[in-house]
């Protein structure tokens, strides 16, 4: 009979003031790649300086794997008792009552969430300080099948619908299906004000493209076309984090791209994974991100566009 081998010592791993502790960090989250916890702190331990200007202040939606990305997940929104003092929370209404979110602002807290087999974050569009308010717009570009080449059209179409509202934007992979065009906002916004305008740009977009995307949010009226997705500009909705693993096979991450990357035939959702990601960061598209703007001037130039 052969003996059962001990278990693996818990990882303790420094960072700044903290000392934070990997459980089982031989538990394999990734099967078909043998990504274990212990891959998967270290990768958010790599990427922390890119990734945590994404996420301070902001509520965030925990994607958690517990037996890895072959068994159950959850969502969590709620901060459990047995989290640390020190990890940061903040507590939002909600109907009927209140919802205490976890955030995420710095190093030791994304070790702590790869402890507990969160393997995607998941943003709030806005800060918790001002949470109705957001600081993001997000139209989400899926394909309506397997065509990438659409969804980069549409991605570049957007670019330029945006440049001529004079609204930079920038664009990214969520490590899933689709792109995400991202628009920086000054918080002048309430929540409804900027959907609305994100939903009349979308409306101006198809209008140009009718036999390619459409606003559509039934999946039976689209008839292959992309559709322009505005859904996630709403209170508590939330958008994958930049740089976060996906819970996919290969470990693809969700990749900030400069607008230059589009025009690589090659490119999908899942460019980029856990093992390539010192290029993405050596490239760092983001690194000059553009100065949040109102939505005042852009309005107006939308509106001149539908009249």
């Amino acid at each position: 009979m052969t003996a059962k081998q001990p278990p693996t010592q818990p990882l303790r791993l420094r960072t700044g003031r903290r000392t934070v502790t990997i459980n089982r960090p031989e538990k394999t989250l990734f099967p078909e790649d043998g990504i274990t916890k212990a891959d998967l702190a270290a990768y958010y331990r790599r990427v922390a300086r890119w990734m945590l200007p994404h996420l301070r202040g902001r509520p965030l939606m925990l994607e958690r794997h517990p037996d890895g990305i072959d068994g159950p997940a959850f969502m969590q929104k709620n901060v459990p008792d047995h989290y640390p003092d020190w990890f940061h929370r903040v507590e939002l209404p909600k109907q009927g009552g209140t919802v205490t979110y976890p955030t995420c602002d710095d190093t030791a807290s994304l070790l702590h969430l790869a402890d507990q087999a969160c393997i995607t974050p998941h943003r709030f569009l806005s800060k918790a300080d001002r949470p109705d308010h957001p600081d993001r717009l997000v139209f989400d570009l899926d394909p309506p099948g397997e065509d990438f080449a659409l969804v980069r059209a549409a991605a570049h179409a957007l670019h330029e619908l945006l440049d001529e509202l004079e609204l930079p934007s920038q664009v990214m992979t969520t490590g899933s299906r689709g792109l995400h065009v991202v628009v920086a906002l000054d918080r002048r916004s309430s929540f409804d004000e900027v959907r609305s305008f994100a939903r009349a740009a979308a409306d101006v977009l198809a209008a140009r493209n009718p036999d390619r995307f459409t606003t559509e949010p039934r999946k039976q009226a689209r008839r292959g076309r992309l559709y322009l997705d505005i859904q996630r500009n709403a209170y508590a909705q939330t958008a994958v984090a930049p740089y976060a693993l996906r819970a996919r096979p290969g470990a693809p991450v969700a990749a900030p791209l400069a607008w230059a990357d589009l025009d690589d035939p090659e490119l999908t959702a899942r460019r980029w994974t856990l093992t390539t990601v010192d290029r993405l960061l050596k490239e760092n598209p983001w690194q000059d991100p553009p100065r949040p703007r109102s939505l005042g001037k852009a309005r107006r130039l939308l509106a001149a566009m539908r009249a």
